[in-house]
C-alpha cells in the first residue's frame, strides 16, 4: 500500500506506518498491544519448536543407550547425575531411590520390596509431572493471545469506525477522502488482530499435541523401567 490520490485531490498515505501515525491514541495503543503480543508469540513459537525437536532427539539417544543392554549403574553415571532431558531425569530419580535403599540394605522382606516399588513409581510420577509443567510453561500465553487478540482487534476496529463516522459528522461530507482513511485504519487493526491470533492458536494446538505425545512416551518409559526394577527386586529374593 502507498499514498493514494482520492477524489477532490486529497492525497492519503495508506502505508502501514502512515495508517499508524494517522490513528488516534486509542487505536495506536491497540495496534502496539497486538504487535507486541504477536512478537511474544513468535518468540515462544520458535523457542518451543526448537525445544520439541531437541527433546525428541535426546529421548531417542537415551532410549538407544538404555535398551543397548548396558549396566544401569553405568547409565546413571552417564545421564542420571545431570540429566539433559526429562526422560533421563525420570530415570535418574528412580535410580537415586533404588541406590539409596540398596545402599542401606533395607530390601529384605516382601513388604519392603513393595514399599520400594511404590516409592520408585511415586518419584518417577512426580518427576514426570514437574518436567512436563516446565515444558508447558508459557503455553498459556499462546492460548490467551489466540483467544483475545481478535476481540482486541475488533475493539480497535469499532473505535476506528466511530472516528470515521465522527469525521463524516464533523465535515458533513461523505466523500471518500473523509471516509476511507478511518475505515482503512479500522480494517488494519482487524488484520493485526488476526495476524496475532491465527499463528498463536495454530502453535498452541500443535505444541499441546506434541507435549501430550511426549508425556505418553515418558509414561511408557516409566512403566517399562518400573517393570525392570521390579524384576530385579524379585531376583533378590
Amino acid at each position: 500500500m502507498e499514498q493514494v490520490a482520492l477524489a477532490g485531490g486529497a492525497v492519503v498515505d495508506f502505508t502501514l506506518w502512515g495508517m499508524f501515525a494517522r490513528s488516534d491514541a486509542v487505536v495506536k495503543l491497540v495496534m502496539l498491544l497486538l504487535i507486541g503480543g504477536s512478537l511474544v508469540c513468535w518468540t515462544l513459537i520458535v523457542e518451543k519448536g526448537l525445544r520439541v525437536r531437541r527433546l525428541k532427539a535426546l529421548a531417542d539417544q537415551f532410549e538407544d543407550t538404555f535398551w543397548s543392554g548396558g549396566s544401569l549403574d553405568a547409565l546413571y553415571d552417564q545421564y542420571g547425575v545431570q540429566p539433559p532431558d526429562p526422560m533421563s531425569a525420570i530415570f535418574g530419580a528412580a535410580m537415586r531411590e533404588w541406590r539409596r535403599t540398596a545402599a542401606r540394605g533395607l530390601v529384605v522382606t516382601d513388604r519392603m520390596r513393595e514399599s520400594l516399588r511404590e516409592r520408585i513409581d511415586r518419584v518417577m510420577e512426580v518427576t514426570l509431572r514437574r518436567e512436563m509443567e516446565r515444558l508447558e510453561r508459557y503455553l498459556v500465553v499462546l492460548a490467551t493471545t489466540g483467544a483475545t487478540a481478535p476481540f482486541v482487534g475488533l475493539f480497535g476496529t469499532v473505535w476506528g469506525i466511530m472516528n470515521a463516522f465522527q469525521a463524516i459528522a464533523g465535515t458533513k461530507n461523505t466523500n471518500l477522502a473523509v471516509v476511507a482513511p478511518g475505515l482503512a485504519e479500522a480494517l488494519f487493526v482487524t488484520a493485526l488482530g488476526l495476524f496475532a491470533a491465527v499463528p498463536a492458536v495454530a502453535a498452541y494446538n500443535k505444541f499441546s499435541s506434541d507435549f501430550a505425545r511426549y508425556a505418553q512416551r515418558l509414561e511408557s518409559f516409566s512403566a517399562e523401567f518400573s517393570a525392570i526394577l521390579s524384576r530385579q527386586l524379585e531376583e533378590k529374593k
